[in-house]
């Protein structure tokens, strides 16, 4: 930008000088048309001090504007150059800007990879905790259905025992029964009777 001011001042100079030359070149040719033109009765004279009126307004203004125009460049140059420092330091806080967003997205992902992994770990201790329960289950499913069978069974032998007895008397009796006379009979009955009677 300073480049640009100091091009800017040497345009304005060459501009002003630029000026003077052609008023300076313009004033031959401005009196030869003044000699031609004789009816205008003007002297060549007269030419020059016009050309020298409009050289000392020239001068006086660039005397004069000389200074308001090296305030209004530096001003512009002073203002540019804040607004280029006021655009890096906008930059530099939008880079930093941008550093931290990136560096809490990379916290983000280690977060999120962390409540993954303990999503993982919970899980399979979970698995654990429930196969082992399930194992406890299975222990105490078959120790059940153990106690159950043994009872089954030893009331199934009580039953079959009582049965047995139970046939085994009756077929006893059945065979008392056939090897008994009616005389043998009857002296059984009468001597459970006299035993009755004796214990009354």
């Amino acid at each position: 930008m300073k480049i640009e001011i100091s091009n800017l001042k040497k345009k304005l100079h060459k501009a002003v000088i630029f000026c003077v030359i052609g008023a300076c070149q313009l004033a031959p040719v401005i009196a030869a048309a003044a000699e031609e033109e004789h009816e205008m009765h003007m002297s060549v004279m007269d030419w020059v001090w016009k050309l020298l009126n409009f050289g000392i307004l020239v001068g006086v203004l660039g005397y004069f504007l000389a200074k308001p125009i090296k305030e209004h460049l530096k001003q512009r140059r002073e203002l540019i150059e804040k607004s280029i420092k006021e655009s890096q330091e906008a930059k530099s806080l939008a880079a930093k800007a941008l550093a931290e967003v990136e560096e809490r997205l990379k916290l983000k992902d280690k977060e999120i990879a962390d409540i993954v992994a303990s999503a993982v770990e919970s899980g399979e201790r979970e698995k654990a905790r429930l196969i082992e329960e399930g194992e406890k289950l299975k222990v105490k499913i078959v120790e059940q259905a153990r106690t159950n069978i043994d009872f089954e069974v030893k009331k199934a032998k009580q039953v079959i025992q009582a049965e047995a007895v139970e046939a085994s008397i009756k077929l006893a009796e059945e065979k008392i029964k056939a090897r008994m006379t009616p005389q043998e009979q009857e002296r059984l009955l009468n001597e459970s009777i006299k035993l009755i009677e004796g214990k009354n």
